[in-house]
């Protein structure tokens, strides 16, 4: 079924289904009416030589410049020209996708003034799979992403490059395979199609998408490590979360308590310690911050999505032009610092209990390295080394770019959110954070294994259980040395697919 945008009640998963996974898109027919209703009274204001930015004056430092009836129309097309300027790889296409999609929704609302036919193209690309070629590399995050969303804007008049069917294609003829028509530019067109942050939104709702789940799969490492840790489970009783009151802290609780539910360390039938480390018993108040941070850039990302990110702005009714900011990306540069700082913190904890499971002094009678044959065999030594680099790495990625402002346009554009700074950074840390996650889901696989090679056998939780059996379809028990760099790509793609939580999920029901 069609996604409906009238320009609000666009979910983060709506536009996930859109952006990657292809579902259609339709415009509401009210969200047309608005559109065209703006598009007349500006084409009245126009006619009336009424003087309305970027639209007959120039832009940044140039908006005090009136421009003649003959220059209006061109202006669009040179304006694009100027500020397709990216520089770099390419975006995967579901980021452009969800940008496109997020740019739709903004005109839905009717204060764009762009023609209706700009939008439709828009809606039209999505639904025949045209996806332009845009640069990862050149938005500050205020006044839009203008370099990335030119890139997208270059092909309403035929030009630039465009993936079609798998393949990367002039810009118009990328359009003619699909059968969309070239719309061209006109009045307005140009910069209503680029005034917004909508690429570093885009990004931002798919991380928001990935990070839960992400989350959600730190939990089963985390419980998997503590069954092979014979850890204490009073710590996650929900009074005493509840008592405290974190959102977040009383759903890690809740996770963990349903993955372990059904084994011999939850019904209490193993001797454990009267009190843990912190890593084995702060798990619900680190994670459950994590997931308090990301639902408020939940809320922050989805008010973006079914907003209003123009300038100017058009009141059709009033017949009112206003200029603003609606296009400062800070509303969401800032709680996507902190989804990359809480995906981070949630990495180094992860790596403390891989540690606890590596060190014999720490890890409750396994064998050190979780190696059978310690000495000649030094068996997931290394995969600490993996780990614990990717975690610098995202320390380092990790400081905040929404402080790093760099004034531009000969100080027109005096403060900017560098929200693509955060975005692109985002995309590494959150990669990082699925191998070092696999890394700790195939050490406590591995434990859990001597567990019961090494000991008398004990059951695992119902969730364990099924978790690690997901594991061993993808990486084998650790008898004798081998490479592992195979075992750790293994991982990282396993827990980037979630099959590991889709198959939890399935089996016991829904951990959030």
């Amino acid at each position: 079924m069609a996604i409906v945008m009238n320009g609000n009640g666009l979910t983060i998963e709506n536009l996930v289904k859109v952006a990657r996974f292809g579902e259609k898109v339709e415009l509401h027919p009210d969200a047309a009416k608005r559109i065209q209703a703006c598009r007349d009274m500006l084409e009245k204001k126009i006619a009336n030589h009424e003087i309305m930015y970027g639209i007959n004056t120039g832009i940044g430092e140039f908006s005090e410049i009136v421009l003649n009836d003959d220059q209006v129309k061109d202006f669009q097309k040179y304006l694009v020209y100027n500020h397709a300027a990216g520089i770099g790889d390419p975006f995967p296409e579901e980021i452009v996708r969800g940008a496109m999609l997020g740019r739709i929704n903004v005109h839905a609302h009717g204060n764009s003034g762009c023609r209706l036919v700009i939008t439709q193209t828009l809606v039209d690309m999505l639904n025949k799979g045209v996806t332009p070629f845009v640069c990862q590399k050149g938005s500050v995050g205020a006044c839009g992403d203008l370099a990335p969303m030119s890139q997208i804007a270059l092909l309403m008049m035929g030009e630039g490059h465009a993936y079609y069917k798998g393949e990367l294609l002039d810009g118009k003829v990328a359009l003619e395979k699909a059968g969309i028509p070239v719309p061209g530019l006109e009045a307005r067109d140009g910069l209503a199609t680029i005034n917004g942050s909508n690429v570093l939104t885009a990004i931002g709702a798919l991380m928001i998408y990935d990070t839960n789940r992400f989350l959600k799969q730190a939990e089963i490492a985390c419980a998997m490590s503590l069954e092979a840790l014979k850890a204490n489970l009073k710590p996650y009783h929900h009074k005493i979360l509840e008592v405290r009151g974190f959102a977040g802290g009383i759903r890690s609780a809740a996770a963990i308590r349903k993955i372990t539910k059904g084994g011999d360390l939850s019904e209490g039938k193993l001797k454990v310690k009267v009190q843990d480390a912190y890593s084995m018993r702060s798990t619900p108040q680190v994670i459950g911050a994590a997931h308090d941070a990301v639902a408020w850039a939940r809320t922050q990302v989805e008010i973006e999505l079914n907003g209003v990110g123009d300038n100017p702005i058009f009141f059709a009714e009033e017949k009112l032009a206003l200029s603003g900011a609606n296009f400062q990306g800070s509303p969401v540069a800032l709680p996507m610092d902190m989804v990359g700082i809480a995906v981070t913190m949630v990495c180094v904890l992860s790596e403390r209990r891989m540690n606890r499971l590596n060190n014999p002094a720490l890890s409750v009678g396994l064998p050190p390295f979780l190696t059978a044959k310690p000495g000649m065999f030094s068996g997931l030594m290394l995969s600490q080394y993996t780990a614990d680099m990717q975690i610098v790495e995202q320390r380092i990625l990790s400081a905040p770019a929404s402080i790093q402002s760099i004034p531009a346009a000969a100080d027109q554009e005096d403060f900017v959110s560098m929200g693509m700074n955060g975005a692109l950074k985002n995309l590494q840390i959150i990669d990082n954070a699925y191998g070092i996650v696999g890394i700790e889901l195939m050490a406590a696989a591995q434990a859990l294994d001597l567990r019961t090679k090494l000991e008398t056998p004990y059951k695992f939780g119902d969730g364990t259980a099924i978790a690690h059996k997901v594991i061993r379809k993808h990486v084998e028990y650790l008898d004798i040395d081998r490479p592992l760099y195979p075992d750790h790509n293994n991982m990282k793609a396993l827990v980037k697919s979630g099959e590991i939580l889709d198959t939890l999920e399935k089996e016991i029901g829904s951990i959030e």
